[in-house]
């Protein structure tokens, strides 16, 4: 296994391989850049088939929340940690101790918080061994009802934000009602995604992995249900990845149907050709780093002083910020996703504070 020499590597400041036989603990954890603070990101947890998966995927992660925090105008840098296992099966307090110990060993360049896998409870556990780690907190929630630290409302909350800035920078359209919309994915952040939608009036198909999140969203919010298979190639206005990354490539891209993609998964682009495929298919993308930010930006604001009203401003301004990307795409004739890295880009690499 490379690293230096691997595609994904991107300047990353730091990496640490993490393994507790006794506990059955094999991470990694990846600092790609800390000019514009302290590197915070998800700790996730999946099973993935090989080492190189699992760099791969950190790698790809760490760089994202870089610029993530960047365009999102927060005193955070870029990191993320991966645990290799499957967390129904293989997630012990012991494990997540033994990462907790880990997360120390780094005296606070580094903290995490919670991903796909892992839970509020979960980094609390963690946070027995160790102050580093973020979003665990009980505190006054954006949307006015009582959080446990959990940052899947901010996120669901933005991404539809994001959606509503791509559907009325694509179609034209100020509202949702009517609007059909695919979702990939009915987790945390999906499942919140989906209600946001519903209530707004849209049609929704959704797809998981996991039968009995699929079964809720139908019985409770009246989706159709999809298959995998279908999930991304039906002929609705829009398709929200919400699920794992890379499912945007050379196969997927030939065949979507849908003129918008705007979803909550991270690193949606297999490559950073694809962006330029989605372009010149004729499909508005909007960036995962720009759309998905809502988590980050509440965790954030768990660290500097809890203020409900200042995170739902600044996730609010998620569409805003779109809408720029949108319109410098158009203007500038380049794909979303190449502008949005120039704003990230002007954000930390000259950074000083």
């Amino acid at each position: 296994m490379t690293v230096f020499t691997h595609p994904e590597f991107d300047h990353h400041e730091h990496l640490t391989f993490c393994c507790d036989p006794e506990t059955g603990l094999r991470a990694i954890i990846a600092v790609h850049n800390t000019s514009r603070g302290p590197a915070l990101g998800g700790c996730r947890m999946f099973p993935y088939t090989s080492d190189e998966e699992a760099l791969r995927d950190v790698l790809r992660l760490s760089r994202g929340m870089t610029y993530k925090s960047a365009l999102a105008n927060l005193d955070l840098g870029g990191g993320k940690s991966v645990i290799i296992g499957d967390p129904r099966k293989h997630k012990t307090e012991a494990l997540l101790e033994s990462m907790g110990r880990f997360l120390e060993q780094l005296g606070g360049l580094y903290i995490a918080a919670e991903d796909s896998g892992t839970s509020v409870a979960d980094l609390r556990v963690m946070g027995r061994q160790t102050a580093n780690v973020a979003g665990i907190r009980e505190r006054p929630g954006f949307d006015g009802k009582p959080s446990n630290g959990d940052p899947s409302p901010a996120t669901a909350w933005g991404t539809f934000a994001g959606l509503k800035a791509a559907v009325k920078h694509k179609l034209g359209r100020s509202d949702l009602e009517g609007l059909t919309v695919a979702v990939q994915g009915i987790g945390n952040v999906g499942y919140r995604l989906a209600q946001h939608l519903t209530e707004a009036g849209a049609k929704l198909w959704v797809y998981d992995i996991h039968q009995d999140q699929m079964d809720r969203a139908v019985a409770e919010l009246g989706a159709t249900p999809a298959t995998a298979e279908e999930i991304l190639y039906l002929p609705v206005d829009v398709v929200a990845p919400c699920a794992m990354g890379a499912v945007l490539n050379d196969l997927s891209i030939a065949k979507l149907q849908a003129p918008i993609v705007a979803g909550a998964a991270n690193n949606q682009l297999a490559g950073p050709l694809h962006d330029e495929m989605l372009w010149k298919h004729g499909v508005l993308y909007a960036p995962d780093f720009v759309i998905n930010a809502g988590g980050i930006i509440d965790v954030y604001y768990e660290r500097t002083g809890p203020d409900p009203d200042a995170v739902r401003k600044h996730v609010d301004a998620i569409g805003q910020t779109l809408h720029e990307i949108f319109e410098r795409s158009d203007r500038d004739g380049l794909p979303t996703g190449q502008i949005a890295d120039q704003l990230a880009e002007e954000r930390f690499k000259h950074f000083s504070r």
